[in-house]
């Protein structure tokens, strides 16, 4: 399928997103919302297929890969069709596991990866319509339990499955530590509905529609993305953008105010822009400067908003600061998206990104250098505001014992290396002593 695909709009301003190359779809103008499958077009054949380069595979092949397809998707939730969810067609005994496990959803050991398989992959619409409710936003701002339903079926549909990280299991990650960190007691005393609701919004959506690589990449390989956003936070206001473009789609907060509505997508943008990696320096000399000067004010709304843009950086960081068994399944999972990219680069002649390259960059090796100069900061500065909590006490001893196993297992590789090294220096001399002594 190739050419141009165009949606009449009566909108005179409406903004052309490129698709797959030269497609294109006619989305909704304002704040620049993006329809559903924008993502770019980063052609992931070249990972999987032993075809000469340059080859392209079967038709059939070729329309699966196609963003477009993904359109058609979510044009049938706009009529109004709302997907069979296969969560019903579970055995009884794994929903009642799932149910089980909801009623322990503010514990840290919660165990995404088993939720989402008793959920049949369903983990971020269950958890999301859990949250609503026991946070009682559906009541308090008169949801449409259709229309909220349709909203997360898009949200988790947008994330690529295919992701070994960036899928929307790590999204259902980061929004059962968000719903954490809310109940925190020197934040939960101060929060708005509006805030709660923002939050666990955030946290689903702050990642949607991701492709599997970062922004350098889509940068060097000047991606209609790169240049639509000015190389700045690209993939952070893509993810913005389109769940701004979903949540007019799904018509969830159609009944509120229009400023209201502008206001919730206003600070969903803020929320969700507060993620890239890139600005992690800016939000974390301000927060040691609140902590230093303790002039953070919960009753005001700005300073609020800053707290929750602190507890979605941290909630979208804090693989390490899980258990063992779950931080290690992470780190795996995020590794391999970032070697994916490396062979991906390495078979188009790019330069290989920092931690992408599998023969040079271990995964002990990436873990400890993010532990240290990413996780720990932000967690020391989240620490001082929660004022030691249960919560922050035990996610600090996970980072500390997380952290000193990848030392152990990297202090392992190295070894292991060594004895390689010397294995193969013995070898060859006692090759050179037999040629020498016949």
């Amino acid at each position: 399928m190739c050419g141009t695909i165009s949606l009449d709009s009566p909108d005179q301003n409406a903004l052309c997103v490129r698709m797959q190359g030269d497609e294109r779809v006619r989305g909704q103008a304002g704040l620049l919302s993006e329809r559903r499958g924008s993502y770019p077009f980063i052609d992931f054949r070249l990972l999987n297929t032993t075809a000469p380069s340059g080859e392209i595979g079967t038709k059939k092949k070729v329309k699966r890969l196609l963003s477009f397809q993904r359109y058609f998707h979510a044009s049938r939730l706009l009529r109004g069709i709302v997907p069979q969810a296969s969560l019903h067609l579970l055995d009884e005994d794994y929903l009642g596991q799932a149910r089980h496990m909801l009623s322990k959803v503010g514990t840290w050991n919660f165990d995404i990866f088993l939720f989402d398989r008793l959920t049949n992959g369903n983990s971020l619409v269950t958890l999301l319509c859990h949250l609503f409710n026991l946070h009682g936003l559906i009541h308090h701002f008169q949801l449409d339990m259709v229309k909220l339903h349709r909203f997360l079926v898009m949200i988790q549909e947008d994330y690529h499955s295919q992701n070994p990280y960036h899928n929307a299991v790590h999204a259902a990650d980061v929004t059962q530590a968000m719903h954490c960190y809310l109940k925190e007691p020197k934040l939960a005393h101060y929060l708005t509905p509006l805030d709660i609701m923002l939050g666990l919004m955030a946290a689903a959506a702050h990642d949607v529609d991701h492709p599997g690589v970062n922004q350098p990449f889509l940068i060097k390989t000047k991606h209609h993305l790169a240049s639509l956003y000015q190389n700045v936070s690209v993939l952070e206001n893509h993810h913005w953008r389109s769940t701004i473009g979903m949540l007019r789609e799904s018509g969830l907060l159609a009944h509120l105010p229009v400023e209201m509505i502008q206001d919730v997508e206003q600070q969903l943008g803020s929320l969700i822009l507060a993620t890239d990696i890139n600005r992690q320096n800016e939000f974390l000399t301000r927060m040691k400067a609140h902590s230093d000067n303790r002039d953070l004010s919960l009753e005001d709304a700005n300073h609020r908003h800053f707290i929750l843009q602190i507890a979605l950086k941290c909630a979208d960081i804090c693989n390490p600061c899980r258990v063992w068994e779950m931080s290690k399944q992470w780190s795996e999972k995020v590794c391999e998206e970032f070697y994916r990219q490396g062979d991906l680069e390495h078979r188009l002649h790019l330069e290989i990104s920092p931690l992408c390259n599998q023969q040079k960059d271990s995964i002990p090796s990436i873990q400890i250098g993010f532990m240290s100069f990413i996780v720990e900061p932000l967690f020391v500065e989240w620490s001082r505001f929660t004022e030691n909590t249960p919560l922050t006490i035990t996610m600090m001893n996970n980072l500390r014992k997380n952290k000193g196993t990848w030392r152990g297992l990297l202090l392992k590789q190295h070894s292991n290396s060594e004895d390689n090294a010397a294995q193969t220096n013995e070898d060859k001399i006692r090759t050179s002593l037999e040629v020498d002594h016949s």
